[in-house]
C-alpha cells in the first residue's frame, strides 16, 4: 500500500470505482505533469446519488449535507486521479480545484460548501493538498447532483 492509501484507510475513505462518462469527454487528461480531472459528481461508494446530495442549497439541502457532497466529489476526484497515475503517491500537490454548487438564487454560502472537498484534499494530501480554488454557485448540474467539483494535479 502507498503511504497516501494508508492515509484514506486511517481516515475511513474508501475510494469508489471511478465513474464512467456520461458524454463526449474522457474523465481524465494527462499532460506532462498535470492531471487534470473531469468535474465528478457527489456519488456515494455505490457509484449512486443520494437523495440526501440531491436538489439546490438554499432549498431542499442543507449546507452540512452541501459540505458533504462536495466532500464526496473530492473523493470521486481521487479515485478518477488514482486511476490516471495508477498509485496516489505519485502525487506532487493538487494545484487547482473547481467547485460547482446547485443553488437557488439567494443562496451565497457557496465557498463554505466547497470547503467540503478543500478540507478533504488537505486531510489526505497534507500541505501538498492546498490549492487555488473556484467555486460558483449554479442554475442546475447532471442529475440533479448538489455539487460537482473538478481538480487538476501535478503528479510524477
Amino acid at each position: 500500500m502507498s503511504a497516501i492509501d494508508d492515509r484514506l484507510a486511517a481516515l475511513g475513505i474508501t475510494l469508489p470505482t471511478p465513474a464512467a462518462p456520461v458524454a463526449n469527454y474522457v474523465p481524465f487528461v494527462r499532460t506532462g505533469n498535470l492531471v487534470v480531472v473531469s468535474g465528478q459528481i457527489c456519488l456515494g461508494l455505490d457509484g449512486k446519488l443520494s437523495p440526501a446530495h440531491t436538489g439546490k442549497l438554499g432549498a431542499e439541502i442543507s449546507p452540512e449535507a452541501g459540505r458533504e457532497a462536495a466532500r464526496l466529489c473530492a473523493i470521486n476526484l481521487l479515485a478518477q486521479l488514482r486511476a490516471a497515475v495508477g498509485n496516489l503517491d505519485m502525487v506532487v500537490r493538487c494545484v487547482r480545484l473547481g467547485g460547482f454548487i446547485n443553488v437557488v438564487p439567494t443562496f451565497a454560502a457557496v465557498a463554505q460548501v466547497m470547503n467540503g472537498a478543500s478540507d478533504l484534499m488537505v486531510e489526505v494530501l497534507g500541505d501538498a493538498g492546498r490549492h487555488a480554488r473556484s467555486t460558483i454557485g449554479v442554475a442546475e448540474l447532471p442529475m440533479d447532483a448538489a455539487v460537482e467539483v473538478e481538480g487538476m494535479f501535478e503528479v510524477r
